[in-house]
């Protein structure tokens, strides 16, 4: 049997392979593919498909539809009294395990998923709680890096119905969707057992059902205006909402943010007598250069530096919710206060490049490239769009763009005039989508009546936006962005991917 062969030699390699490029590119190229070839084949699509036995198919639908006749996602009775009282006469699985609790406007998903696959990479079991989902309503559920199986679900949410129609006979409202799913994620990590959970908030945090688990380490990752008409109306009020996570000694682990949101979190952290660590200051990037398929990144992490971290995600956006979620394995490890180490370089190295975010700037389909991106608001957008300026240089770019009804749809299309030719409006399956002429309205104002195109349908407005695309010879380097909303993502998923 052949020893293997050493990296270095793999690289250089490729570099002499590459002799027709241009010697920068095919440095960065080559530095991509070795590190792809450490980090092994890439995992398979992270988001389940519909289950393909006709009965747990229809088992699932049933879950489904019980659920739907309950309180939606969007209207809330700030209090943790009703998912308290489910935690209660289930027995607190939620004190079952340590846990890692994520807050923020944008990013908490992705940085949710780096935190799983870092401390998957280190051996330990995970259990993630995420939400909305992109396509179905298991991944919001995930043990060991993959969502739970349409059956295991189905178990969950029928070991659980009886203790939720307990407490729903006695509270004054039932238990809403996202309370009965919260429930349903403790009660299957306690059931696992997982060695520590990663939990993402649904909105806010002092009210959000998820803050009954009581989280060594507390993310917020960046806060900006969402959600105004819950959380307040600027930064600073809404950071007070989000401080609701931190807890009595935890470790904070903040990204940067404004000044207002600061000096909210670092006030909260003080009457908590919590450790606070903040991006730019004891952890953050120390160098970023696009690379093909993603970017290689220097990080200086609690404990010490890492470098050549290759993270197969797009957009600067990504790099700082990696750093931040080094730093938040690093803090759960005790890195950074007990000891001063670095976690095992290559083992960091090996889950950065595992990591996947769908809808985040994902590629369904080349020639013309089509990207999808879940951004659904104007900070989320501006990223987006940066991303996709620095990492595409596409000729022309054409969008797709629905968005919810509650979001500020102006300032997320004013986010993107600079980087799309033409803007195709439409609409996704969710009730709560924008009125398709609503949004038209808004786009005709930001972009100019030549530059709209209306298509109800969002079948038929990717395939507008596709010929729009391919129109001209000369843009050979056209593209494709999908937005506006994660329901938007997953409709073009299933579409483009056949999901």
């Amino acid at each position: 049997m052949s020893e293997p062969s050493d990296p270095s030699d793999q690289f250089d390699d490729i570099v002499d392979a590459e002799t027709d490029r241009d010697p920068d590119l095919a440095v960065i190229e080559a530095g991509s593919r070795t590190l792809r070839t450490q980090a092994g084949p890439p995992p398979g699509d992270p988001v389940p498909g519909r289950p393909e036995d006709p009965e747990l198919d229809k088992a699932l639908r049933e879950v489904e539809t019980e659920l739907s006749t309950r309180w939606g996602e969007t209207k809330l009775e700030p209090s943790v009294t009703r998912i308290a009282a489910l935690m209660d006469v289930l027995g607190d699985p939620q004190r079952a395990y340590p846990s890692i609790h994520i807050t923020g406007t944008n990013g908490k998903t992705s940085t949710a998923r780096m935190i799983e696959a870092l401390l998957g990479a280190f051996e330990l079991r995970t259990g993630r709680y995420t939400s909305p989902h992109v396509q179905t309503i298991t991944e919001r559920i995930s043990l060991d890096g993959a969502p739970i199986s349409a059956e295991r679900f189905v178990e969950t949410y029928q070991d659980v119905k009886p203790y939720v129609e307990l407490v729903d006979a006695r509270e004054e409202y039932r238990l809403s969707f996202f309370e009965v799913l919260t429930g349903m994620a403790y009660a299957a990590f306690a059931d696992a057992p997982v060695d520590v959970a990663v939990v993402e908030v649904g909105m806010g945090g002092t009210w959000d059902a998820t803050n009954v688990i009581d989280a060594s380490v507390a993310v917020v990752t960046p806060i900006d205006l969402d959600h105004t008409d819950r959380l307040g109306g600027t930064t600073g009020e809404i950071a007070g909402e989000k401080s609701g996570i931190i807890k009595q000694g935890a470790t904070v682990i903040l990204a940067q943010q404004p000044v207002d949101a600061a000096q909210v979190l670092l006030k909260k952290a003080v009457e908590a007598d919590a450790t606070v660590a903040r991006e730019g200051m004891e952890f953050g990037i120390l160098s970023r250069e696009v690379a093909v398929g993603g970017q290689l990144l220097t990080l200086r992490g609690l404990g010490g530096e890492y470098d050549n971290v290759f993270l197969p995600l797009h957009g600067a956006y990504q790099a700082h919710n990696a750093a931040v979620a080094l730093a938040a394995v690093e803090a759960f490890f005790g890195i950074g206060a007990d000891h001063a180490r670095t976690l095992d370089q290559d083992t960091v190295r090996r889950a950065f490049a595992q990591v996947a975010s769908p809808g985040r700037l994902e590629i369904v389909r080349t020639s013309p490239t089509v990207l999808l991106d879940a951004a659904h608001n104007p900070h989320g957008a501006r990223a987006t769009a940066e991303g996709v300026s620095e990492a595409f240089g596409f000729s022309r770019l054409i969008g797709v763009v629905s968005t919810s009804g509650d979001k500020d749809a102006k300032g997320l299309l004013e986010a993107f005039e600079p980087i799309f030719a033409e803007v195709v409006i439409t609409a996704n399956s969710n009730p709560r989508a924008t009125d398709v002429d609503v949004l038209a309205a808004a786009a005709v104002e930001v972009f100019g009546e030549d530059r709209v195109v209306v298509e109800p349908r969002l079948p038929d407005a990717i395939e507008a936006a596709i010929t729009l695309a391919e129109e001209e010879a000369e843009y050979g380097g056209a593209g494709v962005l999908v937005t506006g909303s994660i329901f938007t993502v997953g409709d073009a998923r299933l579409l483009l991917r056949r999901g």
